[in-house]
């Protein structure tokens, strides 16, 4: 990955498409690294489904996104 992004989550890939879709919603691109579906396609499994995906943003939305998904995981286990 690009020394010019920032990792902002890293779990699984149910909640990380859910948080991509919340970030884009507020105008915050994201790249999101799926290894274990990359690595079951090439024929091999590599990770775990509870850190499977890694999501990086810009570093000028980092404060921004980190923000937003703060907000959602103080509120997510209540």
């Amino acid at each position: 990955m690009s020394d010019d992004l920032k990792l902002i989550y890293t779990g699984s890939r149910v909640e990380s498409l859910f948080l991509e879709e919340m970030l884009v919603d507020n105008k915050i691109g994201v790249i999101r690294r799926d290894t274990l579906t990359a690595s079951v396609q090439a024929g091999w499994a590599n990770g775990s489904p509870e850190d499977a995906v890694r999501m990086f943003v810009d570093p000028h939305n980092y404060d921004k996104a980190k923000k937003i998904l703060d907000e959602y995981f103080a509120t997510r286990d209540k």
